[in-house]
């Protein structure tokens, strides 16, 4: 269970769409060469700590990065809630500020909050310590809102320094399957992106700032969930 565990810890830290390198240390130092490597060592320990009590759903996490958005998050939250899903959303601080009643509604209906900086700022472009301040600026406005300081974290762009990824007090979360839903606003082209690329344990990015990206996550969830797979928070997709 240990092993497991470290693996799931070294998952959330290295995981990255692009396929480069980068470490992680918990006891030991591991390496892997893309985030399908990562996903694979981590469905293995999670299939075999699960094999024993039968057959389970395949699990996939859909995360939601830059809100609350006051035209759109609204709207999401209706159709996760009438489809029994719940999902993880990486809030920009200044948005949860603005919108703190959606911000609840989030905690509230069982999402997950995680912290994407105050400003939507490149980590990698600002120092340690201004990136650290945004961090925390975003953690404390969510408490203030919730009672909870989030223990997940998605840099913008995916990307920091190594230094201060060590330093985190959090768990980085990038993703697996990105579709660029901020590029388009074709909901179709969105969905069929993600649904042919769609394997267990999965990481989903999107953005609950576009109509479009709305359509598409509802439409996502209704062709993944008939194919056998159960849309969890990104905490649970490795913890249960």
């Amino acid at each position: 269970m240990i092993r497991c565990l470290c693996t799931i810890l070294y998952f959330f830290c290295i995981l990255n769409l692009t396929g480069v390198s980068l470490d992680f240390q918990v006891k030991e130092k591991m390496h892997y060469n893309n985030a399908q490597e990562v996903k694979e060592v981590v469905s293995e320990h999670v299939s075999g700590e699960m094999s024993e009590y039968g057959d389970v759903p395949k699990k996939i996490a859909l995360t939601f990065d830059d809100g609350p958005n006051v035209a759109c998050t609204g709207r999401l939250l209706d159709g996760l809630k009438k489809r029994n899903v719940r999902a993880t959303f990486f809030v920009i601080g200044k948005n949860a500020k603005k919108n703190p009643k959606l911000t609840k509604r989030i905690y509230e209906e069982g999402h997950m909050i995680g912290n994407h900086t105050y400003t939507h700022i490149d980590m990698s472009k600002v120092s340690e310590g201004k990136a650290g301040k945004e961090l925390k600026k975003t953690s404390r406005t969510v408490h203030a809102i919730t009672g909870e300081y989030p223990q997940y974290m998605r840099p913008p762009y995916g990307v920091c320094s190594q230094k201060l990824e060590e330093s985190l007090d959090m768990i980085l979360v990038r993703w697996t399957i990105d579709p660029l839903d901020w590029k388009t606003e074709n909901t179709n082209e969105i969905v069929k992106k993600v649904v042919t690329k769609a394997e267990e344990n999965d990481i989903i990015l999107l953005h609950d700032c576009y109509k479009s990206s709305v359509d598409a996550a509802l439409k996502i969830i209704d062709i993944l969930q008939k194919k056998g797979y159960e849309f969890v928070t990104v905490d649970e997709l490795f913890l249960d």
